[in-house]
């Protein structure tokens, strides 16, 4: 049964599969028309400045049989692929850049497939135009030829430009633009374009009515010409593209200008050696049209006098006869330079060369003096004349025999600079020569005995600048114009005390560069200083008095001041500083040769020698130990002279057994010698007495040991310790008064009392601190009188008073209320039934207490609580009297 079954079903597939193959249908596009974006692509264009990824169209179609379909598409291998399709959605998207003017149309294959038949189609795609491209010039670059005689308006050249685009963007105008580019010629051309106009659909340029071309004016225009389509859209924006292009115009020459001179104006000079037939000058003349020039013919039209005659080819003037025979110094000569053309002569031009009868420079300039031609001047002068005046013993003249520029030439004066000045400057054919003091500080005779200056006269304007020179040489005569000057500003000398008299200081040297006697100085000293001293009045050397004794321990510096005169009286100063010299004439000395000192084991005693020399070395002083005994016992400090004993000597034990007999007194022999050279010593005995420390222990103590030797020190500190307890005691005491004041001060609690009636009050009491009645009754029999009634915060009395004693014990009633009254010292509680104010003290916490007994039970009698309550309320009144309304 079951193998029947699988037969059967199989044989049903078969069927059901050949059935199905027998009605399958291929996929088929949808035909939308031209315009549409949906179908099969058939009729579709698409602008060229479409951006590249935009969806342009979508493939649609369908299967018969409702089986889902994808698409694709496919291009010629020789062809770029523009277009991507998403298979599915059939979206298909730019993936190339789109040009028109290379590719005007796309072939492509669409496809549409239901998975088992595929449908492929062939479609042509339009690409529409966008305005996208510039007008193209053709024929670059734009060169013209145009002969500078073409006709005013009349056509010289057509300019053609392209536009690619289709429609208004294809179709192309011109116009002129004016440029600023401009080329060397005989002038520049500034504004070109003003010169032609231009056809703006034809492209025809022409010659500006009413304008013309001048070759001689202007070689070469430059017109910037612009092409411009009609405008499109592009990326959805209408735009409008130009392009431009320069129209390079040249100018051909035409024989319309006359000869031209060149180099002019024309001069020539004849000169007083020329000759017959030697050449004056040449002109030269061009043609005006430099295309083709025409050559020049040359000739004199008047002017000459029979005097210059001119070649007519070369145009070279040459004179004719000597130049002795020439009447006038200036000539004209008015010279023709004509074109020879075709018809013999036609154009010409005139011009004129001015021809100058010269003197020959053969003459350069000469010095003068009074017997003639001379190249040396001499002068005797004294030093620093003054400025301005004139060497009149120069007696100089200077002259040129040319004539005219020949003879003009320059005074130059060279030597020592800016010394004198020569005048005049310059000069023509002939002068006087005056020399003038310009610095009369540069002729010094002490620098220069005489000064020598070179005159020099120099042609200006001649080619070959003759010269000639002169030597001026001034011999000085000297003055007394200096003053004698030290060799220094002030002079330092050394010299040894205990010097003899007569000994050199120092040698001062002062100079005078003066001749003769004004050159001679003498010296002299004067000053505080100087009493000890002497000086050479011609040789400037300074020495002691003969009777003088210098002595560095009295006085070690001395100054004065030093005079230098010449004979005129004219003088300078300087200053000496003298310095004595110490020398070690002083041994060292002790206040005695027998010393006694108290040492303190632990403790140095110090001993101390006085050299009296003035300086160091010879005052510094070293100390040693000569003798001691016992002998190696004690130590010394070379420098402050402080003996102590070995370090291992701590107790008088050990000072006791050190000798047989336990003596404590030693003695030792001690040196103090100074450091100078020679050295001097002194010695001296010292007693030492050896002592157990104090047995005190702490800083004090220490200190105390310590300032033995030195009571002064000890006193000091100890003055300064009791002024310190002083001012802390007057501090402390200070304070306590002002904080007592301010505790006694009464301040109400309230300001509004209400008299009450008067009702017997019972008191309780507590003495304080246990005082007898006695102090208490004393209490309140002190005069009152020093309280102050009218001030409501009037202070309570300073005193302290007694503890009042207790009272009775009483039986108070519950509804009275306790009240607290001032006192000096405490306060005291009565019950009342009214309400009161209340006062505190500073002391009131150590007050009265409730309790009715002293601290030895004893109790107080009636009488003396009458007149406590008595003497309380009186009080209390009078405290309270101000505060009432």
């Amino acid at each position: 049964m079951k193998s029947m079954r699988k037969k059967q079903t199989v044989i049903l597939l078969v069927s059901l599969c050949m059935s199905m193959g027998q009605s399958d249908f291929a996929p088929y596009f949808y035909d939308n028309g031209a315009g549409s974006s949906n179908g099969n692509m058939a009729l579709f264009s698409i602008a060229e400045d479409t951006s590249i990824g935009s969806h342009v169209y979508t493939l649609n179609g369908s299967d018969p049989e409702g089986e889902p379909v994808t698409y694709g598409m496919t291009f010629d291998k020789s062809s770029k692929e523009y277009f991507s399709v998403e298979p599915k959605s059939g979206n298909v998207t730019l993936i190339q850049t789109l040009d028109r003017e290379v590719q005007d149309e796309i072939v492509a294959f669409v496809i549409i497939t239901d998975g088992r038949n595929k449908v492929v189609e062939n479609v042509r795609v339009f690409i529409t135009d966008a305005n996208d491209e510039k007008p193209e010039f053709l024929n670059l670059p734009l060169i013209v030829d145009v002969p500078e005689d073409a006709a005013s308006g009349g056509s010289i050249y057509r300019v053609q430009a392209i536009d690619r685009d289709l429609g208004s963007g294809g179709s192309v105008t011109y116009y002129l633009q004016e440029t600023r580019l401009h080329q060397l010629s005989f002038r520049l051309q500034s504004t070109p374009s003003t010169k032609f106009t231009i056809d703006g659909h034809s492209g025809v340029l022409r010659i500006r009515p009413g304008e013309s071309l001048d070759y001689e004016l202007s070689r070469t225009h430059f017109v910037s010409v612009v092409a411009k389509d009609g405008g499109g859209k592009y990326h959805g924006k209408y735009q409008v593209m130009t392009s431009t292009a320069i129209i390079t115009i040249n100018v051909l020459d035409t024989q319309d200008s006359p000869p031209v001179f060149v180099g002019t104006p024309y001069f020539g000079f004849v000169y007083e050696v020329s000759v017959p037939g030697s050449e004056i000058f040449t002109v030269f003349a061009k043609d005006g049209d430099q295309n083709n020039p025409n050559a020049i013919h040359y000739s004199i039209l008047s002017g000459s006098d029979g005097f210059f005659s001119i070649n007519s080819t070369s145009g070279c003037i040459i004179l004719t006869s000597f130049p002795v025979q020439l009447r006038n110094e200036l000539y004209e000569l008015k010279v023709k330079a004509a074109e020879v053309g075709p018809d013999r002569f036609s154009d010409y031009s005139v011009t004129t060369v001015t021809v100058r009868v010269v003197d020959l420079n053969n003459h350069p300039p000469t010095f003068y003096g009074e017997n003639g031609p001379q190249n040396r001047f001499e002068l005797t002068m004294y030093e620093h004349p003054p400025e301005g005046e004139i060497l009149r013993g120069l007696k100089i003249t200077v002259n040129d025999s040319d004539q005219g520029a020949n003879a003009k030439f320059r005074l130059l004066l060279v030597g020592p600079s800016r010394v004198l000045r020569v005048v005049p400057q310059t000069v023509l054919n002939e002068a006087q020569v005056t020399i003038i003091v310009e610095n009369s500080t540069a002729i010094d005779y002490e620098k220069y005995q005489f000064l020598t200056f070179k005159l020099l006269a120099v042609e200006i304007d001649t080619p070959e600048r003759f010269s000639a020179t002169a030597d001026i040489v001034i011999n000085l005569l000297d003055t007394n114009d200096n003053i004698p000057k030290f060799s220094s500003e002030f002079y330092i000398a050394r010299i040894p005390e205990n010097s003899p008299g007569g000994s050199n200081v120092v040698s001062v040297t002062a100079t005078d560069p003066d001749s003769g006697l004004w050159g001679e100085v003498k010296y002299s000293i004067y000053g505080s200083g100087a009493d000890l001293f002497l000086i050479h009045s011609t040789s400037g050397i300074i020495y002691t008095q003969p009777w003088a004794s210098l002595d560095a321990e009295v006085k070690s510096k001395y100054n004065f001041y030093v005079k230098a005169e010449d004979t005129e009286g004219k003088y300078s100063l300087t200053e000496v500083f003298v310095t004595v010299l110490d020398q070690n004439d002083h041994p060292p000395e002790f206040n005695q040769n027998f010393l006694e000192k108290t040492m303190i084991i632990g403790a140095p005693v110090k001993i101390e020698a006085v050299d009296e020399d003035a300086e160091e070395p010879n005052n510094l002083i070293e100390y040693s130990i000569m003798k001691a005994d016992p002998d190696n016992i004690f130590d010394i400090n070379t420098s402050t002279g402080e003996i102590k004993l070995k370090p291992y000597i701590k107790s008088m034990e050990i000072v006791q057994n050190i000798t047989k007999h336990k003596d404590c007194r030693w003695s030792v022999v001690v040196q103090a010698r100074d450091r100078g050279s020679p050295s001097f010593s002194t010695t001296a005995v010292v007693k030492i007495d050896i002592t157990e420390a104090n047995r005190l222990k702490g800083p004090m103590a220490d200190f105390l040991m310590q300032s033995r030797d030195n009571p002064i020190k000890a006193l000091g500190l100890a003055v300064s310790i009791i002024t310190m307890i002083v001012l802390v005691t007057v501090m402390i005491s200070t304070i306590i008064y002002f904080r007592n004041t301010k505790s006694n001060r009464i301040t109400p609690a309230r300001r509004i009392i209400r008299r009450r009636p008067k009702e017997p009050r019972r008191w309780t009491f507590r003495p304080r601190f246990g005082r007898s009645d006695q102090s208490f009754r004393k209490f309140f029999t002190d005069d009152d009188t020093s309280e102050s009634h009218s001030s409501p915060r009037a202070k309570p009395p300073t005193p302290s008073a007694p503890v009042l004693p207790p009272l009775p014990p009483v039986h108070s009633r519950p509804s009275e209320r306790l009240r607290s009254v001032p006192t000096v010292s405490g306060s005291l509680a009565s019950r009342n039934t009214s309400r009161s104010s209340s006062w505190r003290t500073s002391k009131s916490t150590d007050g009265l207490q409730r309790s009715g007994q002293n601290k030895d039970g004893s109790g107080i009698s009636s009488a003396l609580v009458s007149e406590l309550k008595m003497r309380i309320e009186q009080k209390i009144n009078e405290a309270n009297q101000g505060y009432y309304y």
